[in-house]
């Protein structure tokens, strides 16, 4: 018999939540297969199976939160069965975490339900299920398009904006004669919407932040980006450029990439630059490893590329991991400039605003008119103290200001 437990994945990780089982108590694996999702503090991932043979004892259950190493299951060979006492023993330590709501919140509804048992058995990514409640979509009218014929969101979307026939009922809301308040409703946090809360309040309260903003002159680099589009190359976002400034500017300044210990500063000897994405489940940090090593070039294609699994949720743990130095971009979303929680143990963040264009006076007192963007750092004032943190964000205005020593 080999027991199936909690993975640990990542020195941080005290507990996991089971998010479901893709195969059911019963049902034949094969080492290495995926017979479950898992969340973690990070990231969603597939439980797979430690051996082959038949999963028996299923002892949790969807929603269910148990810590690192306990076991959740079994996989017996054959002739083999389960011992006795094997739910009473094993099961200790899981704990289920239903969401609290007050009497007066409204019952956000459930996903419509199939026959007894139906629901149970249909293969769908967390993400779907969450999506079809949302649009009220029935799993069991879906057909999955995913790996097994597992439902994935886009079969639930595709399913929800489709047509339907004539003969489809068709409900018309009653005529209001006047606007009717509408009523509270509860939106439960996703796990990693919690966690998130509880990680940046822990930040906020025990980091002594300090905050140094510079506007930088970006002109060149939007010059240096239409060549690269003219020549039929990928052209490398504002963002790419800032992560290749703060690299070198972490390189030439290792102070900033450092970590507070209990036994001291701890210099990082490599560059790890967390890059904060927003998924629809929260916040997530992914990580672009060594990125003083890596031209920009390849800073624009691992970048993009970890974004993308962030969304898609196919991060490793690695890749979610060791970050040294950490950046938040909110300028595709059309803000001047804002301070970013720093996002430990790193000592530092940047967060980078929009570029945009304004009148700025030359030194002939000319009006010039030049692409400006606002770059706030957030230090942990225990680690860097205020003129280092100036002399820092200096360093990258000038590496964004002089692109061309970004190209090599």
């Amino acid at each position: 018999m080999t027991d199936v437990i909690m993975p640990k994945m990542g020195d941080g990780m005290e507990e996991g939540t089971l998010l479901e089982w893709l195969k059911q108590d019963g049902e034949m694996v094969k080492s290495g297969e995926v017979i479950g999702s898992i969340q973690t503090d990070k990231a969603t991932l597939e439980l797979e199976a430690p051996a082959s043979g038949k999963l028996s004892g299923i002892l949790i259950h969807s929603g269910e939160t148990v810590p690192v190493g306990k076991s959740i299951a079994a996989i017996l060979a054959n002739g083999e069965s389960l011992p006795a006492g094997w739910g009473a023993s094993a099961s200790q330590g899981a704990s289920s975490k239903p969401e609290v709501q007050t009497q007066s919140a409204p019952v956000v509804p459930e996903e419509p339900t199939a026959p007894s048992g139906e629901t149970s058995r249909i293969k769908a990514s967390p993400l779907a299920r969450k999506t079809a409640q949302e649009q009220g979509v029935t799993l069991s009218e879906v057909t999955g398009t995913g790996p097994g014929g597992r439902i994935i969101q886009e079969d639930v979307l595709a399913y929800a904006s489709a047509p339907k026939s004539a003969s489809s009922p068709i409900k018309s809301a009653p005529p209001v004669a006047i606007a009717a308040a509408k009523d509270d409703v509860l939106i439960p946090l996703s796990r990693l919407k919690k966690i998130t809360g509880e990680r940046t309040l822990q930040s906020k309260l025990t980091v002594p932040h300090i905050y140094v903003s510079l506007t930088v002159d970006v002109d060149k680099i939007a010059d240096i980006r239409e060549l690269f589009q003219q020549d039929g190359a990928p052209k490398p976002s504002i963002n790419d450029f800032v992560i290749k400034a703060c690299a070198l500017a972490l390189r030439d300044m290792p102070l900033v990439n450092s970590s507070l210990t209990t036994n001291g500063i701890l210099q990082h000897g490599s560059v790890h630059i967390g890059i904060a994405a927003a998924i629809e489940e929260g916040l997530t940090v992914p990580v672009l490893k060594n990125a003083d090593l890596a031209t920009l070039g390849q800073i624009s294609a691992q970048a993009k590329a970890l974004v993308q699994r962030a969304k898609e949720n196919k991060l490793s743990l690695d890749e979610l991991s060791g970050s040294t130095f950490s950046i938040s971009n909110m300028g595709m979303l059309n803000i001047d400039s804002f301070c970013a929680i720093i996002n430990a143990p790193n000592a530092a963040i940047l967060a980078i605003g929009s570029a945009k264009k304004a009148a700025i006076p030359n030194d002939a007192n000319e009006l010039e008119i030049k692409t400006q963007m606002t770059i706030t750092g957030s230090f942990d004032h225990r680690v860097v103290d205020g003129a280092e943190a100036a002399k820092f964000m200096n360093l990258v205005k000038n590496y964004l200001e002089r692109p061309t020593l970004l190209l090599s």
